[in-house]
């Protein structure tokens, strides 16, 4: 193995070890020294690959983001609103959902202009222009506007699905709440 093939496989190990971490107890919560000692590596290891924790913090958010891309990429390369309404939907019945973690994020890092909120703000700008371009495929009226409505809808249920803790239904009522936007668009 080599030194780079080493590198990799510690900067894998340390995201891997924060993911799961920050999802269920929050960003602040968590600090370098656990992620340090579930991952199992040395100090210097982590800074060498995240001078900060808000360098993993922005590394955490980043896989995150390509995994909705991928998520999302999926469903609206099948070509319904239908099916992209369902991707959203199914993000609120993850086994480790806890929250939309840009949302958190945003919440745990509130200056607009930090090294997090800017891949949040990232984020939240994809999402939307994504869906609006789902819906412009298919001649949908004002697809910027509808889209900034589902990203509210998809935003409060979101929420919804973690504090209400009926993530099922919360999701079906998503599900129902874009098909209902969209026809009447």
């Amino acid at each position: 193995m080599t030194d780079t093939t080493i590198r990799g496989h510690a900067r894998e190990a340390i995201l891997a070890a924060a993911i799961p971490q920050f999802n269920a107890l929050g960003i602040r919560a968590v600090s370098a020294d656990r992620v340090i000692a579930l991952a199992g590596v040395s100090k210097v290891t982590f800074y060498r690959h995240f001078p900060s924790k808000e360098a993993l913090v922005v590394a955490y958010l980043e896989a995150e983001l390509a995994r909705v891309q991928a998520v999302v990429a999926n469903a609206a390369g099948a070509g319904t609103t239908t099916t992209l309404a369902h991707a959203l939907a199914q993000e609120i019945c993850r086994p480790d959902f806890r929250g939309c973690p840009f949302i958190n994020a945003a919440a745990e890092y509130p200056d607009a202009e930090h090294p997090v909120r800017e891949v949040v703000t990232r984020f939240r700008a994809w999402m939307t222009q994504t869906i609006a371009a789902a819906l412009a495929v298919r001649d949908v009226a004002d697809a910027d506007g509808v889209a900034r409505h589902i990203m509210m809808m998809r935003d409060g249920a979101l929420v919804e699905g973690y504090v209400d803790g009926h993530p099922d239904r919360v999701a079906a009522e998503l599900e129902k709440g874009v098909a209902a936007l969209v026809a009447a668009a």
